[in-house]
């Protein structure tokens, strides 16, 4: 089978054409970047082995695993991230929880931050690699994810702190900013159908997805440095519940962000300073 053939069997299947090109590209050992080689080897042959690899990925895609899962990688604000089904796969819609969170630490130079809920790391690794001066925390209650959130700060050479626990619970010190993207999608959502691949526990939040978020809302004032942000990604209808839960904390400042779809994806507010 050809280059050719083989992206033709995997539209066959039912694949997105971009989706094909990643996989063969990852089946053949090569860069995702580089799918204009396929165009200019449309003709060479593939080796047995990578041809049956490819197949076999193509068939895990149609029946709906994830690519990133498929291709153990997944680009994140820049940073190439190795994701499994231990952990959520990073969407672009967080980028906008990285930003704001830069936006309300600019100035503050060695600020502290603790993630929580950090699954892959993608949030603290982020906010790592944009600000190396500050210091990171990331907890999670899994520690299958902690796993693979400290291969990708070792392969990534970024220094973060890991700790396994479940929210703030036990956590010393108070920081500068509180960043959170915890599961919010109501346990009986229909959407979750179409994200069985994925880790339910990251994903389920009692039967209105709040139930962690008004955690972590609960607890964050006795964590927080006078002044400080808490930020906290969310579902898409929930803006308006999550600022009103803030507001009734004693948060200050409390807005929302809308994400790439104009969506408001994260709400926060800050601390009011002593």
């Amino acid at each position: 089978m050809s280059v050719a053939q083989a992206l033709a069997a995997a539209l066959a299947l039912g694949l997105e054409r971009l989706d094909a090109q990643l996989l063969l590209l990852h089946a053949l050992g090569r860069h995702d970047g580089n799918r204009a080689w396929l165009l200019t080897h449309d003709r060479d042959l593939l080796p047995s082995a990578e041809e049956a690899h490819f197949m076999a990925l193509c068939r895990r895609r149609a029946a709906g695993e994830p690519l990133a899962y498929l291709s153990g990688h997944q680009e994140f604000r820049g940073l190439d991230l190795l994701v499994d089904p231990r952990v959520l796969i990073p969407r672009p819609d967080t980028e906008t929880l990285v930003d704001w969170a830069l936006d309300v630490l600019a100035g503050h130079a060695g600020a502290t931050v603790v993630d929580l809920g950090t699954g892959s790391g993608a949030i603290a690794l982020a906010l790592k690699h944009a600000r190396p001066d500050l210091h990171l925390c990331a907890i999670d209650a899994s520690g299958e994810a902690l796993s693979v959130a400290r291969h990708n700060a070792q392969r990534l050479r970024l220094e973060v702190q890991f700790l396994q626990g479940c929210w703030l619970d036990g956590v010393p010190g108070r920081f500068h900013a509180i960043v959170s993207n915890p599961p919010y999608i109501a346990a009986q959502d229909p959407h979750l159908s179409a994200l069985g691949h994925e880790p339910r526990q990251a994903l389920t939040s009692g039967t209105q997805g709040l139930d962690d978020l008004r955690h972590i809302i609960a607890q964050a004032p006795a964590h927080l440095e006078p002044g400080g942000w808490l930020l906290l990604e969310h579902g898409y209808d929930q803006a308006a519940v999550v600022r009103s839960l803030l507001i009734d904390k004693g948060f200050a400042h409390v807005q929302s962000r809308r994400d790439l779809s104009g969506i408001e994806r994260c709400s926060g507010g800050q601390w009011p300073p002593h």
